[in-house]
């Protein structure tokens, strides 16, 4: 890469999610005059598939979003947000030397395990929600199906308090009407988890929400810290708002990335 050539921010969205919900934050950047790609995961968004999500896996997001990566010139700025920073974290490991920084909003980082050693720490506001959300066995159609088209009121009541507490329930509807109902169940632990020796040379922020009720405050906490034990300290930017907030009021966000260029 080229350190001459402009700056790309690569968008990486979460579960369910699709390139779109960085609509705002691409916007926000673009009129600043930077340049963004922000990348639909295999099987979401514009990459939907007949099959859904069955038989995709981490190596296809990471192969997905290292091709991106690879096809820039000049420094290349990765950023995830919730699950999407599972696929941050293997792609750093991956390619390394292809990036400029890393940076994970309110983001999964698995430091000394893969996700299931954290599944503990702080449970998500989702936790209680997410059963009555399902519309199928994972076990049967080998991926998660949920129905983001509820109109259960007690399930959108959950939804608004773990994802958009800090917004209107019109603005929920909107981003929910955006989501995926379909998402991969197989993650490989291993893959993403960081790699102290190749994660590690990429610089890194950690975009902490204090308002999150998906992604507890806690358990991003613990991220930060067990990176720092290892000696991989974060630049830790707090911002207070919801997990979904980030998105929709992407001006503090929009901040802290531009200043990375």
């Amino acid at each position: 890469m080229s350190p001459t050539s402009p700056i790309t921010y690569v968008l990486v969205h979460g579960a369910f999610s699709t390139a779109a919900s960085w609509g705002p934050v691409a916007r926000g950047l673009a009129l600043r005059g930077h340049r963004v790609v922000a990348v639909d995961l295999p099987g979401h968004g514009l990459d939907a598939r007949d099959t859904g999500m069955v038989g995709l896996s981490t190596a296809d997001d990471v192969a997905a979003v290292t091709e991106v990566v690879r096809s820039l010139d000049g420094p290349v700025v990765l950023v995830g947000h919730s699950r999407g920073g599972l696929t941050v974290t293997a792609v750093a490991n991956a390619v390394p030397d292809q990036l400029a920084h890393v940076v994970y909003v309110s983001a999964w980082c698995c430091v000394t395990g893969g996700p299931s050693a954290y599944a503990s720490v702080a449970p998500s506001a989702l936790d209680a929600v997410a059963p009555r959300l399902l519309t199928a066995d994972p076990a049967e159609v080998g991926e998660l199906r949920v129905d983001f088209r509820t109109t259960d009121p007690d399930a959108l009541d959950a939804l608004q308090d773990a994802l958009l507490a800090d917004g209107t329930r019109t603005e929920l509807l909107a981003v929910l009407a955006t989501m995926d109902g379909r998402e991969a169940l197989a993650v490989d632990e291993a893959a993403v988890t960081v790699d102290p020796e190749r994660w590690g040379r990429v610089p890194r922020t950690y975009v902490r929400l204090g308002g999150d009720r998906a992604l507890m405050p806690a358990l991003q906490d613990r991220f930060v810290a067990d990176a720092e034990a290892l000696g991989l300290p974060f630049r830790v930017v707090d911002v207070l708002t919801s997990h979904l907030g980030v998105q929709l009021r992407p001006g503090p966000l929009v901040d802290v990335l531009t200043e990375l260029a």
